[in-house]
């Protein structure tokens, strides 16, 4: 069985993962969303939040294309992450060649790491390129439409939490 490790912080979810998540299922037999514990990024979401909407974006997913997809809160390297879900794949998105620097750095650390796990680049559609969890949250909370950008479950979670319902 080929696993699949997608990490990300997820804060929150937007169209642009579940485009990669969607692509990803191709790839694998399953595909673990490793949902990161990043206290650096002070998110706005509580893991327990991020991991809900995850299962939540990703059960829809699962009921279309019949695949396995498993949700995991991680906050250790990612390449032990890796293989503690069993994972011989990392997938990564990527919107610009700004992203590619960052990723590039991070192959080459996790392959010094373990070479066994291989990382798998997916472009982001060309419709999703601009979206960004950062940007999404700024526009929710000067009162923007992320309607593009977000599920109605997602949007809804987003106005809550500024006070916007």
């Amino acid at each position: 069985m080929r696993i699949g490790l997608y990490p990300g912080t997820f804060d929150p979810i937007t169209l642009g993962h579940t485009d990669i998540i969607q692509r990803a299922m191709a790839l694998v037999d399953r595909l673990v969303i490793g949902v990161a514990i990043n206290r650096d990024k002070g998110p706005l979401f509580s893991l327990e939040e991020r991991v809900a909407m995850v299962e939540a974006e990703c059960a829809e997913i699962v009921a279309k294309t019949g695949g396995e997809i498993v949700v995991h809160p991680f906050e250790n390297l990612l390449i032990d992450c890796a293989r503690d879900v069993g994972a011989t794949v990392i997938v990564r998105g990527l919107r610009a060649v700004a992203d590619f620097e960052y990723e590039f750095q991070m192959v080459g650390m996790n392959r010094a790491m373990d070479a066994s796990v291989e990382t798998v680049f997916l472009m982001a559609d060309a419709r999703r390129q601009a979206i960004a969890s950062k940007l999404v949250k700024e526009i929710a909370r000067l009162g923007g439409d992320v309607a593009k950008f977000v599920t109605p479950p997602v949007r809804d979670a987003l106005l809550a939490k500024y006070g916007r319902t």
